[in-house]
């Protein structure tokens, strides 16, 4: 029988794999210096002014807090090919490997130290990048490659991304393949592993 490492690695492999099929879209080029509010109105200051990163709750656990300054929050991003991101790490949380595939992002380290990663899916075959970030550092994953991080420190770690679209997208790969009941013969050939294991994953509603 596979060791748990083993399975593991071949899993890893295998989302890998499957994220690098995400579609590679980009925001349209906008005509306008911006986009006015839906409902006509005359804009001012507040209709330019994303406030919702004030104070947030951020709830302990095993999975990064995310708050999105994207189109969907803030409308008068639409067009403009921006959106932004606070992202806090309680201590142990990661947030799963996922891909955006629209967008571009930069992550900027506001306090405290990340470990993230990276896969490029470039090459014949896959290549890992992890780093260690700090304080002030910027980490850049390209549109459409699988990347991670996880807080391995006792102390929250807070981070800011800057995202290349307006509506970057999320691709959990965890929630993709285990949350949709795919069925489960296919998983098991995929990653060679056993029924017993699939079932495992898709029970705990990966985030």
């Amino acid at each position: 029988m596979a060791s748990r490492s083993s399975v593991a690695i071949s899993t890893f492999l295998c989302l890998t794999a499957f994220a690098a099929l995400s579609a590679h879209a980009a925001d349209p080029e906008e005509i306008r210096d911006f986009a006015p509010p839906a409902n006509n109105a005359t804009p001012n200051a507040s209709y330019f002014t994303f406030d919702r990163l004030r104070n947030i709750d951020v709830k302990q656990g095993q999975f990064a807090n995310v708050t999105n300054a994207n189109v969907n929050a803030f409308p008068v991003l639409s067009g403009l090919g921006v959106s932004n991101a606070l992202l806090v790490y309680p201590p142990g949380s990661v947030n799963v490997p996922h891909t955006h595939p629209r967008g571009t992002e930069t992550l900027f380290i506001l306090e405290g130290t990340l470990e993230v990663g990276l896969i490029d899916t470039t090459q014949p075959v896959p290549v890992l990048f992890t780093q260690t970030l700090y304080k002030d550092d910027i980490f850049v994953f390209p549109r459409g490659l699988v990347h991670f991080q996880i807080n391995k420190s006792k102390k929250n770690v807070r981070a800011y991304a800057s995202f290349s679209s307006t509506n970057p997208g999320l691709v959990s790969l965890p929630r993709t393949l285990f949350g949709v009941n795919v069925d489960e013969e296919v998983l098991t050939k995929s990653f060679e592993v056993s029924s017993d294991i699939i079932r495992k994953l898709s029970a705990v509603q990966p985030f």
